[in-house]
């Protein structure tokens, strides 16, 4: 990260703790990791798992949790629990969310014969309370990374909406300008359309919120060489990806030969990227209102979103990806 992102960051950082402090939260400390924790869909689209993977090999980030969120959210944890059991983070708590009715388990191969209750760090039963108990406890500001729908999130706010005052919202949701694939309508987004009062009760928080919608995440792929120095490396948290990318895409796909040269689209490794940085993407500050159909609109009456709206340098990002994913390896 450059010197002026870095500066960027603290700055941002350092305006959340002067906020929280009046609220009578302890300010974040100047420098250092950035303490986060990361709600997520893990186990639908594969976006999740590069996710969590990058969150693993980014040293600007101390990964406090991470809570299983929509659907079957059992399954949900044990692709969380073994990612991290790869890659000797068993200090990492995983907490079951909300459970809820499944929605397909394309990477439950994986996690066949894992058996969450052998996981070696905390297992918490009870996500929703789990996610509370750490933000409420922290001697400093939590950076939620979310990356699925945010029924949890709601949830969570419904138990103690002090939280709001001592966290902020970094998301992969909606679509502001461009829809899927660059396409120039704004569509409504998976994150958001699949419960669209739960991420109304995130987007109107009065916490910090800053997204990444489709106009930015959703055009997001390693090709070519870049994808074939993560798919050929040595490195367990890549080659712990790349398994899962392969039986995921052999469940979407049975009936055609694994030929696979590019990854699927990387939404949710934008949102981690915004946790500690803005640097390659331009931002913009817009009210935005969460409809009922699941749109993200801008709305005088909408509460002011931090929405990254364009890459200054994607080819740059890719990069950053790759190096971050193999380690050099």
């Amino acid at each position: 990260m450059s010197v002026e992102a870095t500066v960027l960051v603290t700055i941002g950082m350092a305006a959340v703790g002067m906020a929280l402090a009046a609220e009578g939260a302890a300010p974040p400390k100047p420098a250092g990791k950035i303490p986060v924790i990361l709600d997520t869909d893990i186990g639908g689209d594969i976006d999740d798992t590069w996710a969590l993977a990058l969150i693993l090999k980014c040293p600007e980030l101390d990964l406090k949790m991470v809570v299983s969120d929509t659907g079957d959210t059992v399954y949900r944890a044990k692709i969380a629990a073994k990612l991290l059991e790869v890659a000797g983070r068993t200090d990492v708590p995983v907490a079951i969310g909300l459970r809820q009715k499944p929605m397909g388990t394309p990477q439950g191969p994986w996690v066949a014969d894992y058996d969450l209750a052998r996981y070696p760090g905390k297992v918490h039963q009870d996500g929703v309370a789990a996610l509370v108990d750490l933000i409420m406890s922290s001697p400093q500001p939590l950076t939620l990374i979310c990356i699925g729908p945010v029924p949890n999130i709601k949830a969570a706010l419904d138990k103690q909406p002090e939280i709001a005052r001592r966290a902020r919202f970094v998301g992969m949701h909606g679509s502001v300008r461009k829809g899927y694939n660059g396409g120039p309508t704004p569509q409504a987004e998976y994150n958001v359309k699949q419960d669209p009062k739960a991420c109304q009760a995130a987007f109107t928080a009065p916490w910090p919120v800053v997204i990444t919608p489709l106009d930015t995440c959703g055009i997001v792929r390693l090709k070519g060489d870049k994808y074939r120095r993560v798919a050929e490396s040595a490195d367990p948290i890549a080659r712990a990806v790349i398994e899962n990318y392969r039986i995921w895409w052999r469940a979407h796909n049975p009936n055609k030969p694994e030929k696979i040269d590019a990854s699927s689209t990387l939404y949710d490794t934008v949102a981690v990227y915004l946790a500690f940085s803005t640097e390659l993407l331009n931002m913009e500050r817009l009210p935005i209102r969460v409809t009922d159909d699941g749109f993200t609109r801008e709305d005088p009456a909408g509460k002011p979103v931090d929405c990254a709206l364009s890459w200054k340098n994607l080819g740059a990002f890719e990069d950053f990806l790759v190096e971050r994913l193999t380690g050099g390896r």
